[in-house]
This record gives structure tokens, sequence and C-alpha cells, in this order.
């Protein structure tokens, strides 16, 4: 199947490791100009060698997202090299979890800046050329989270703030062929994921809730991201897929 996509010039964010960089190779495989972005210097070129190894066409630009300056660099840099920009896919994300009596500020702070306010400054700035051009995908990764998860009232307001943001802006960009959408992954195998103490114990329990009884991979959002960002998703607007293995509770 022909998703549209050679020459399309893509921005995924968070897309040093885990489901980023996934992404980042789901989309160069079909031939998108991919820019990869982390604040992560190491992680970030280690990305772009494995993907200009493959054949694809990357770049990297280490960026703070949550900067309005750095994302205007971020996407100038993507416009300068390669015309303009047809796809952000805003992945860039991460729990702090605590207990809402020992949450601290930074904690709140921190993820939520990342989580929602780099997706929107993000989407600002991308959008002008996008409009121009009368074309545009959107996919913003937010999570089962958003549902609500003990010890994380900082992560699950922040992809429940993604969704608000996703059906907004859907609103507005669909008269110009922009569509924006998001993904919500259930529990998906990254790097960040099994670092967590008790790995093994929190999957079998992730598992047991699932009518598809396995651990997701970042494989399985890129594949639904690309879908998104394609020729053949453009009826498809304001929607959230929940890529979780059947789990919503």
């Amino acid at each position: 199947m022909d998703f549209g996509l050679r020459d399309k010039v893509a921005i995924v964010t968070g897309s040093g490791r885990g489901i980023g960089a996934a992404t980042a190779r789901s989309l160069g495989r079909e031939g998108a100009r991919v820019v990869v972005t982390d604040i992560n210097p190491d992680t970030t070129q280690a990305t772009v060698k494995a993907l200009q190894g493959e054949g694809m066409q990357a770049i990297g630009v280490v960026a703070d997202i949550t900067r309005k300056d750095e994302v205007e660099r971020l996407v100038e840099t993507a416009a300068k090299t390669w015309g303009s920009v047809h796809i952000l896919v805003n992945n860039a994300g991460f729990p702090r979890d605590n207990y809402i009596t020992k949450m601290s500020d930074d904690d709140w702070d921190k993820v939520i800046e990342v989580t929602l306010k780099g997706a929107f400054l993000c989407c600002r700035a991308v959008m002008p050329y996008m409009m121009a051009q009368k074309w545009g995908r959107i996919i913003n990764i937010a999570s089962r989270a958003y549902l609500g998860n003990p010890g994380q009232a900082n992560y699950s307001a922040g992809k429940a703030g993604v969704l608000g943001l996703t059906r907004a802006l859907s609103l507005e960009s669909g008269k110009f062929n922009i569509t924006v959408n998001a993904i919500a992954p259930g529990f998906i195998k990254t790097e960040l994921v099994e670092s967590l103490p008790h790995y093994e114990k929190i999957a079998a329990k992730a598992i047991a809730a699932m009518p598809v009884p396995r651990v997701g991979e970042p494989e399985d959002i890129a594949d639904a991201v690309t879908f998104l960002a394609s020729e053949r998703s453009g009826y498809i607007c304001g929607e959230t897929l929940h890529v979780t293995g059947g789990r919503y509770g």
C-alpha cells in the first residue's frame, strides 16, 4: 500500500529513542524526510545515524520543545533544509509519578510543560507552513493514562489536555486540509518502561487486563502514526485512536 509519504517532511519530537525513534523509522521507510529531534544530543545523533545507515533521509535537531525560540529554530531548520513541514508528531513526554500529597511543583510543571506546552508550541510553529500548502498531518501521542492512573495526576492531566488540544485544532484546521488526530498508547515496552522497578510484575498485571495478551511494542504505535500521517487517512480528523491491545480501564 502506498501511503503517499515520499518526500513529505516530518518532525517527530522525542525521537531519540522509544516510540519516537520507531516512528521516525516507520515514516522514513515510507520515503518521508525525517527530522529527528530530542533534548538529548547523543540519542538524537544515534537515531539519525541509524536511519541514514538504512538509506533514509534524516537530519537531527537538538531542541527543548518547552522553549519557543528552540521550537521555532527546529521548524525553521526543517523548512530551510527540505522546503516545508508536512507532518508533525508530538511524541515527547515522560512521567514523574507520585501521589498528589507527595508530588512537587517541579514534578507537575515539568510533565505538563513537555507534554502539553511542548505540543502547543510545536503545533503553532508548523501550522503556517501547513496552511500555506493546504496539506498537513498532526499526530499527538497521548496515553491511555488520560483516563486516570493513581500516582499520575500530572501525566494523566497532561495527556487529557493533549486530547483537548487535538479536538480544538481539528476544528480550526480541517478547512485547510490539515488533519489533527491523537493516539492513546497502552502499555508499551520502551527502554524507559523496561527500566521501571518491578517491570516484570507491572507487565504481567497489564497483560492480564488486555484482550490481546501481550505487551505493546514501539512499532505498534509507529505503524498507527504512519497511517494517520498518510494520504489514506485524509477523512479522519479530531479522533483518538487507542492502541492498547483492547484495554481501556
